[in-house]
C-alpha cells in the first residue's frame, strides 16, 4: 500500500513514529498520526489548520484529556483531574504531568487503530469514480483516514478543541473534487 503514498504522505506517517516515540507509545495510534498530519504543509494539514487544529493544540489538548476514562474515574472518587494539573504545574512549571520521553530509538509498529486509519485512506481513494480517481494517497486521504476510524483519544481531542468534523470533511471532498 505504502507504493501509492505520495512523499508527504509518506513523511507524515515517518513524522507519525517520531510522535509515537516522544509520547512514549508502544505503538503509532491514530492521534500520533493526527499530530503528524498537524505538521504537514499539504491539503492535509491545511484542512486541519482551517478548522483550528495545529500541533500545539493538539499537543495540549492530548496531556490534558488524559487516558480514556482516567478523567471520569478520578471524578468519581472526588478528584478533579484539571485542579490535580493546575496545582502540579503551579508548582512544578508547564507541562510537569507531560510525559517524558523514553529515548527509544527503532521501528515502533502501528496499532491496529492505525492500521485502519492507513487502509481507510486508501478506501478514500478507491471510493471515488474512476474518471475522478487520485493517483496516489496524499495527506488530505490520511485525515479522512484518520477520521473515519472514530478513534476515543482523536475524538476526546477534536472535541476538546470543539473541532467541527463535519466542516473538516467537506474541505477535504471539496479539495479532492478539485
Amino acid at each position: 500500500m505504502f507504493e501509492r503514498f505520495a512523499h508527504e504522505a509518506r513523511s507524515a506517517v515517518a513524522v507519525a513514529q517520531e510522535e509515537a516515540r516522544d509520547l512514549r507509545a508502544e505503538r503509532i495510534e491514530p492521534v500520533h498520526l493526527l499530530l503528524a498530519l498537524t505538521r504537514d504543509p499539504g491539503r492535509g494539514g491545511a484542512a486541519l489548520r482551517s478548522v483550528g487544529l495545529d500541533h500545539a493544540a493538539v499537543r495540549d489538548a492530548l496531556a490534558r484529556s488524559g487516558g480514556p476514562l482516567d478523567a471520569d474515574a478520578l471524578a468519581a472518587v472526588g478528584i478533579d483531574l484539571e485542579q490535580v494539573r493546575a496545582a502540579a504545574e503551579s508548582a512544578f512549571g508547564a507541562g510537569a504531568l507531560d510525559r517524558r520521553p523514553l529515548g527509544r530509538s527503532g521501528h515502533i509498529p502501528f496499532g491496529d487503530g492505525a492500521k485502519q486509519a492507513l487502509e481507510g485512506a486508501l478506501r478514500s481513494v478507491l471510493a471515488r469514480p474512476r474518471r475522478q480517481r487520485d493517483r496516489v494517497i496524499d495527506t488530505g486521504h490520511l485525515v479522512v483516514g484518520v477520521l473515519a476510524v472514530a478513534d476515543p483519544v482523536v475524538g476526546r481531542v477534536l472535541r476538546h478543541l470543539g473541532t467541527d468534523v463535519v466542516r473538516l470533511r467537506q474541505d477535504l471532498d471539496g479539495a479532492s473534487a478539485a
